[in-house]
């Protein structure tokens, strides 16, 4: 196919009175890299041919050009065949890294708008994929349990099936009746499932002709995630906003050093422009077709969008680097490095982004990064890893939502002309509206299950919560979660603890005025530690639902790693803890950056109050005694 490349254009301002001839006209426009006049957004895409078109009207079944070279001609139709028009049902589906799942109940999931349920078929060895409703009265699956012969059993009247969807057992049906439990009436629909790089997929049809379909087609293959020498820390989350706007996201690199700014580091430019550090980005799509395109940087890194669900990026040099080609040392879109900084010329980086449509305005994120360097990377929790995933998605969520529904108030099939995407950041972005358009019909097709209407906006700490949107997905940070609130118990037992035994000891026993000074400072700190781990589930927390940043610099707390952030009150001070961060924006702006305090800090801070209680107590027993003071 024709290569795909856009062209950066320098704003030009042109005075009113100034006109140009038809000489001066082509002049201006060869001089920005064109023959013809730009009319959209979606013009920036060169194309190689004698005569080039230009997109001007986009919409769901069709795409309207125009034709430069005569511009009084009628615009023409391109219309699609059969083969060209992607459909969104023959293709596999991630639903949740297998880490992530317990074999020990049935797990809710959504994709298209299917509700499914996912549980482990200990008969088979195997994850089982079916349709979440009861035949008998459409219960959830996913709220039954896995009984002692190993199959998934109906919470509502205890109907039970194995890893086909066949009915085993009624209950309510007498054992020397006719077996009602045989009817295919009585069968749950099996979708094909598999689990391929740790994930488990699935195929969204229970059309028994699709039952032997991993034969003939199977799901897309990174095989760096299954490469021992690699390590991977894989992740996932739910968003308040449609797989669209996901996807854009993680294609635009040009957005992070200002949406994710002191979050997410970029490599510094010669020439810093602004405090953020932004720059000239240089994408370009060499080919784009029905199976999805790549992305190239100049000098650097490549990404490549398979879709549907598909975006990954190799930081340095191509996706399949064979040959062992030595790196450039700039990084994809100059994002920086994960693990350590020290690399060699095998040293390979991916980061690799399964974006799944669940519904109009929702979808989910499962990520991972393979690294074949370093040793951060392995000794690190899971769940710390979590902490800074999770605190650079939060940092642009509400953004995003909102993006979405203005997008929407456009149009769908708007896109081009609402938005205007010059340069060469943008390629990929325009990349993925060009393929989706053509090939994809616009939008996510989900035949039916829907208006088409986004969801209403949420309050501001349900569209923020970290718990329900991750914490309860990951068993890693779950099992982190469970294991603070058992710690916050045990912090405050020993506090209340020591404090008991300073009042009941005889004045003989603790006559030291440091000794009991330090006792004290022991339950401050373990009383002010477990008010750290506390309230782990965020929703409990009062918000002040009004509260929007100011001109000036305010804060914003996390009072757990696994919460959502809560916006401290206008004229209250956060408490510190290690999982705080920062919201600073610049004086006059309404725009804020998010900025994580480190656990070196607050550490610092809680040895500070220690060594000042501890201070004042000497300084008291020195000034009594007369002599310097002695534990």
């Amino acid at each position: 196919m024709a290569t795909l490349r856009i062209s950066s254009i320098r704003p030009l301002q042109v005075p009113a009175a100034c006109s140009f001839d038809k000489t001066q006209s082509q002049k201006f426009t060869n001089s920005l890299g064109y023959k013809h006049t730009l009319t959209s957004s979606f013009s920036l895409v060169e194309r190689h041919k004698p005569s080039f078109k230009t997109f001007t009207t986009v919409s769901s079944s069709s795409i309207t050009t125009e034709t430069a070279n005569n511009p009084s001609a009628v615009p023409q139709v391109e219309t699609q065949t059969q083969d060209e028009k992607f459909d969104w049902y023959a293709h596999w589906y991630p639903l949740m890294p297998v880490c992530d799942l317990d074999k020990r109940v049935p797990h809710a999931k959504k994709v298209l708008g299917i509700d499914v349920v996912v549980w482990w078929d200990r008969n088979e060895s195997a994850w089982k994929v079916f349709d979440d409703a009861c035949p008998h009265r459409l219960a959830p699956l996913s709220e039954g349990r896995i009984d002692q012969w190993g199959r998934l059993q109906c919470v509502y009247h205890g109907w039970c099936f194995n890893g086909s969807g066949d009915c085993k057992f009624i209950p309510q049906a007498p054992a020397d009746g006719p077996p009602v439990h045989t009817s295919k009436k009585a069968c749950v629909g099996a979708y094909p499932s598999t689990v391929q790089n740790g994930i488990v997929w699935f195929w969204p049809s229970t059309d028994p002709q699709h039952k032997d379909i991993l034969a003939e087609k199977k799901p897309p293959y990174i095989p760096e995630i299954d490469d021992p020498t690699f390590t991977c820390v894989m992740g996932n989350r739910d968003f308040p906003y449609g797989y669209e706007v996901l996807v854009e996201n993680l294609m635009d690199p040009a957005h992070v050093p200002y949406a994710h700014y002191g979050i997410m580091p970029s490599q510094p430019p010669d020439v810093k422009a602004d405090r953020e550090g932004g720059r000239p980005i240089d994408l370009y799509v060499p080919k784009l077709d029905i199976n999805g395109f790549t992305v190239e940087h100049q000098n650097s890194g490549q990404s490549k969008f398979v879709p549907p669900c598909l975006f990954y990026t190799s930081f340095f040099g191509p996706i399949d680097n064979n040959n062992g080609a030595a790196s450039s040392g700039i990084s994809y879109g100059f994002l920086q490095i994960p693990g350590d900084k020290v690399l060699s010329a095998q040293s390979r980086a991916l980061v690799v982004f399964f974006c799944v449509p669940v519904s109009p305005g929702n979808s989910r994120l499962i990520t991972t990064s393979p690294i074949n360097y370093g040793v951060r990377m392995k000794i690190i929790p899971r769940w710390i890893h979590h902490i800074a995933f999770n605190l650079l998605l939060d940092s642009d969520i509400n953004l995003l939502h909102l993006e979405e529904r203005r997008i929407r108030d456009a149009g769908i099939t708007q896109w081009q002309k609402a938005c205007f995407v010059p340069t060469k950041s943008d390629a990929a972005v325009v990349g993925f509206r060009k393929w989706i358009y053509k090939y994809a019909g616009g939008q996510v097709d989900w035949r039916g299950k829907f208006t088409g209407a986004l969801p209403p906006t949420p309050p501001n700490a349900q569209l923020m919560d970290r718990y329900r949107s991750h914490v309860v997905n990951c068993s890693s940070c779950n099992a982190a979660h469970k294991n603070m609130s058992v710690l916050k118990v045990v912090l405050e037992v020993v506090s209340f603890s020591v404090l008991g035994i300073v009042a009941a000891s005889k004045q003989g026993a603790l006559s030291s005025v440091v000794a009991r000074s330090v006792l004290l400072a022991t339950a401050l700190l373990c009383f002010a530690s477990s008010k750290c781990y506390g309230h782990s589930k965020g929703m409990r927390l009062p918000i002040d639902e009004n509260y929007t940043a100011h001109p000036g610099a305010r804060r914003t707390r996390v009072i757990s790693p696994f919460t959502h952030p809560c916006p401290a009150p206008p004229g209250v001070s956060p408490a510190i803890s290690p999982f705080n961060f920062r919201v600073r924006g610049a004086p006059g702006s309404q725009k804020a950056h998010l900025k994580h305090s480190t656990w070196q800090s607050s550490i610092h801070f809680f040895i500070k109050i220690f060594a000042r209680i501890v201070g004042f107590a000497a300084d008291r027993a020195s000034s009594e005694s007369g002599r310097p003071w002695q534990l």
